[in-house]
């Protein structure tokens, strides 16, 4: 499929089939996701894959509440990724400083979203989700109290049936402009 196709059939799939993950197609969808951009190269995250139960459940139900159950069909999803945010070169530590930005947010939101596309363009289905307990995560993965989590992904086959939905988008006059801010 071509980079269009490829953007245009990615979506956020919130149903799966109990259909394993194959560790190959995974592996494909990390190595995308290393391949990403970093601000001065610092690459600053670390993929936490869960795939195996009762981890992977207990995964999943940290990313709903009993009030907000939006995430609770994670519960399907055969694979979690976990995305921790690691700490960034010296140089983009002082640039973040100095320019007020957080380079490593957008590093991750970057490296997610090739891991995404390296799904969609496998067959797999993908969604980010950035509302989950990070206490209970960072417990559940032994991840140390000093790191944050930037995002959650699950990962699977789309349930048979799921459609691809027409893509809901601000037109481009909404959201670009020439020139000068208008």
């Amino acid at each position: 499929m071509n980079f269009s196709e490829l953007i245009n059939t990615r979506q956020s799939v919130r149903r799966y089939a109990a259909t394993p993950v194959e560790s190959e197609k995974i592996n494909q969808c990390l190595e995308a996701a290393r391949l990403a951009p970093s601000a001065s190269n610092s690459q600053p995250w670390k993929f936490i894959v869960v795939n195996e139960e009762p981890l992977r459940s207990e995964v999943a139900k940290a990313t709903f509440t009993d009030i907000q159950l939006i995430n609770k069909f994670t519960l399907q999803a055969p694979v979690m990724v976990v995305i921790v945010i690691e700490k960034a070169k010296l140089v983009t530590r002082l640039a973040m400083l100095v320019k007020k930005k957080e380079w490593p947010l957008i590093d991750i939101g970057i490296a997610a979203e090739h891991f995404c596309l390296q799904a969609t363009e496998l067959g797999l289905g993908s969604c980010m989700i950035g509302w989950f307990d990070e206490k209970k995560l960072q417990k559940l993965l032994n991840i140390p109290s000093g790191k944050s989590i930037g995002l959650v992904i699950s990962l699977g086959y789309a349930e048979d049936g799921y459609k691809l939905r027409t893509k809901v988008r601000k037109g481009l006059g909404e959201m670009a402009v020439w020139n000068k801010y208008q």
